[in-house]
């Protein structure tokens, strides 16, 4: 069969937008930039209302851990306060430079490219050698922060199991009991979607074994434990992402007094 050599100079680039594709390859970057906008817009109305927060041993996951409740005296009298703006700027590193969401947000916010053999918009590559997007580097420190807020997390959740009832007169004064609610299941929730995200990190599978030519047998064990997290990263960002939206959506009702938080034992 002949065949026939085309030089690349003579292939005609493609218009940003332009593409040969018959399918929908529109809708996953579509809905990548309502999801991420809907939590961007979400989080950020949430940290700046600085009330709400709490219900009883719950606490939001997007103010903890919970620093300081009143403005100090030397935050900007210009700037608004809040507990979660003191420690927001770490999980949402973590998020922001994460290698998933990265490519995520780059195709629906930046359409760089919209999709694969999509049209983008520039005509050179630029990659991420240049500032800003060289910062996008920090993220393997972003993750040691995002193991922190695990325990922090998970300490949360031990927490949600243990209220104190004043109204109850077997209950000595201060005296924590046990007990399992709606709530505290929802509590429990957000640290495991979130260890399932963190730990099957990028950077992690690099960490356990992506320096190394051999693996010992406990390195191999830990490697293919975040390899096989790695290859479902994609769900566990969303799954975790929207959890830690719900939650705080749930203990802000709850403190609202919207919701009612059903005791399950």
């Amino acid at each position: 069969m002949s065949s026939i050599d085309v030089p690349l100079k003579a292939l005609k680039r493609r218009t940003f937008g332009q593409t040969m594709r018959p399918d929908l390859w529109w809708i996953t970057p579509l809905a990548v930039f309502l999801g991420l906008g809907s939590f961007v817009v979400y989080s950020t109305w949430a940290a700046l209302q600085g009330d709400f927060y709490r219900f009883g041993p719950y606490l939001s996951p997007m103010y903890s851990p919970l620093l300081l409740t009143a403005r100090p005296g030397w935050w900007p009298a210009f700037l608004p306060f809040s507990a979660a703006m003191l420690i927001l700027w770490a999980p949402g590193g973590f998020r922001i430079t994460c290698y998933y969401y990265r490519g995520a947000y780059y195709k629906a916010f930046w359409g760089d490219p919209p999709a694969c053999a999509v049209g983008e918009p520039r005509k050179s590559y630029w990659g991420e050698r240049k500032f800003p997007l060289i910062l996008q580097n920090i993220h393997r420190y972003f993750f040691y922060l995002a193991l922190v807020f695990l325990v922090l997390l998970a300490h949360d959740a031990w927490q949600a199991l243990w209220w104190t009832h004043a109204w109850d007169p077997a209950v000595a004064a201060g005296q924590r009991i046990f007990e399992l609610r709606v709530g505290t299941l929802v509590m429990i929730i957000n640290p495991i979607l979130l260890a399932c995200y963190t730990l099957g990190c990028h950077s992690l599978r690099h960490l356990t074994g992506g320096r190394k030519d051999e693996l010992s047998a406990g390195r191999r064990k830990a490697y293919d434990c975040v390899s096989c997290l790695n290859r479902k990263h994609m769900m566990w960002a969303w799954c975790s992402l929207l959890w830690v939206m719900f939650t705080d959506v749930y203990v802000r009702l709850c403190a609202m007094g919207v919701w009612h938080d059903w005791r399950i034992h």
